[in-house]
């Protein structure tokens, strides 16, 4: 059995290619998907697709507009959803990926540092699991196929 993975979540960091080398080490048969971590690319899909915009509201209109398309159809696919909320970025798309796996049914895990236990403390509950860490996140996946 393979599972396919929905990583939601800031796109600066390395976090997504941590968890990636996480499972692989644990052997644990998983497929990633999650939103396009090229940023230059996120924010101007909509031109690229339908042309010049007339200005900065309608190109992120458009790319917006993309970008929800193959969030939707990516994670309708998954199995998982894995949401990480770092402390350096805002994380509204964070929360509103979360909130679409939880709307989904599809079982969530929350990535979130202690001091912010309380502003997601109504989406904790809502999540499967909540961790701390990527480390202990990969754990979790890794349960799923422990047979001892």
């Amino acid at each position: 059995m393979e599972l396919t993975v929905y990583l939601a979540g800031e796109i600066h960091s390395n976090w997504r290619q941590e968890l990636k080398e996480k499972a692989e080490v644990l052997g644990i048969p998983l497929n990633f998907v999650g939103p396009m971590e090229n940023h230059d690319r996120s924010d101007f899909i909509g031109e690229e697709i339908l042309g010049e915009q007339p200005n900065a509201i309608y190109r992120d209109e458009t790319a917006s507009k993309i970008n929800n398309f193959r969030t939707q159809i990516l994670m309708r696919k998954s199995d998982v959803v894995i949401a990480l909320f770092g402390e350096k970025y805002k994380q509204w798309n964070t929360a509103m990926d979360a909130s679409a796996a939880v709307a989904l049914d599809k079982p969530l895990i929350v990535i979130r540092p202690e001091n912010l236990h309380h502003p997601l403390k109504e989406l904790s509950n809502k999540a499967n699991v909540t961790v701390e860490t990527v480390d202990q996140a990969v754990k979790v996946l890794a349960y799923i196929f422990d047979e001892k």
